[in-house]
């Protein structure tokens, strides 16, 4: 493999999606498996917002049809995609990238928790300390598909459709360089994405500590987006929520 390649083929479709897949598939498990469990009605329910965003939409036009027609249309496009890349660059799948796109990204999600962190203290000093969020009154179980959800749906909603829309409109409509409407986007779609978490019944109360922290989270994310792509942006956005949800 040459020194740079693997930085260039992690962000290829046909590994960057292949490696979001465990994700989708564990969360929809979960999600399953809760629904039918014990207090399913009450917890069982409960999605991550932006998956009830997404499905809305196609609930929208197809009715009680949305959440399926929801799910063909991410598996087809996200298979399209695959099979177009890999007939571009037929050579065989590397189990190695995918185990460095794994260590990568649970190093990312630590870093992130240290660095998103002490640049929120830094800038809120002056409040006093962190005051966390009170979380939902639900199991460790429901936790954990949300915190897994999050690193899918959010992403897929806040990264990939969100800030590429932002970016495109910047470009298009306000003539910016790729790189201005890149750091518009980067901040505009923080902005909302942190905002994202304090609407509906189980959102946060809000804080000005705990919205900037998200903000700043938001910006990160969105950045390695744009450098990394999907997969491993997915990937660390859940191990940084189960970093949390865990310490």
């Amino acid at each position: 493999m040459e020194p740079n390649s693997y930085w260039q083929t992690s962000r290829a479709p046909r590994y960057s999606l292949l490696f979001a897949v465990p994700l989708h598939v564990f969360c929809q498990i979960l999600a399953g498996l809760l629904a039918g469990g014990p207090g399913g009605a009450a917890h069982g329910g409960l999605r991550n917002g932006a998956d009830v965003i997404l499905q809305g939409l196609f609930i929208a036009v197809a009715g009680p049809w949305g959440p399926a027609l929801f799910m063909a249309c991410l598996v087809g496009v996200g298979v399209w995609l695959v099979l177009r890349d890999v007939r571009t660059h037929p050579a065989r799948l590397r189990a190695s990238v995918f185990a460095r796109m794994l260590a990568e990204s649970a190093a990312l999600a630590l870093a992130f928790g240290v660095v998103v962190g002490t640049i929120t203290a830094q800038l809120l000093s002056a409040l006093g300390p962190l005051m966390r969020p009170s979380p939902a009154d639900v199991g460790w179980w429901t936790k954990l598909m949300l915190s897994v959800g999050a690193g899918i749906y959010e992403e897929l909603l806040f990264r990939v459709l969100l800030v590429a829309l932002l970016a495109f409109a910047a470009r298009r409509v306000l003539g910016w360089s790729v790189r201005a409407a890149g750091v518009l986007a980067t901040l505009v779609g923080a902005a909302i994405f942190s905002a994202f978490h304090y609407v509906g019944p189980y959102g946060d109360r809000l804080e000005l500590y705990s919205f900037v922290f998200r903000m700043i989270a938001g910006i990160f994310f969105s950045a390695l987006y744009l450098l990394r792509g999907f997969g491993i942006t997915a990937w660390t956005h859940a191990l940084y929520d189960l970093f949390l949800l865990a310490f």
